[in-house]
């Protein structure tokens, strides 16, 4: 499965940005996908995700603000973020991955085979 993300830009904080993220080669309906991120010089870190049967779950940073959302016909995930706080600068990377449980996607890196390129979000204040 290949992953393209996009979307990303700068934005003042309180804004909405929606990122979205293709992906190509085969169908990832079958498929745990979700977001991660990386702020400038700092570690990688869970954003949300969703199993292929609709549960999601989200950082608690992000929880209330952010949305996640698949069209498993058009092969796309997105991830509506609204109320953007300059610290949701970051580097954000959709990803898909093998679904561990019914009940809950996986949350850790290591859980997800797939990653896209990344799209830059930048929200001043």
């Amino acid at each position: 499965v290949q992953l393209q993300a996009s979307g990303g830009g700068l934005v003042q904080a309180g804004g909405s940005l929606r990122l979205s993220c293709a992906a190509s080669g085969r169908s990832f309906s079958g498929y745990a996908v979700g977001w991660f991120r990386q702020p400038p010089g700092k570690e990688r870190e869970f954003v949300s995700a969703m199993n292929q049967v609709g549960f999601t779950d989200y950082a608690d940073s992000v929880r209330g603000r952010f949305t996640i959302s698949r069209d498993n016909p058009k092969n796309a995930v997105y991830l509506e973020m609204n109320g953007l706080k300059p610290e949701d600068t970051a580097t954000y990377y959709c990803v898909a991955g093998q679904d561990i449980s019914f009940t809950r996607p996986p949350t850790a890196a290591d859980e997800y085979d797939f990653w896209g390129q990344g799209t830059e979000v930048t929200v001043s204040s």
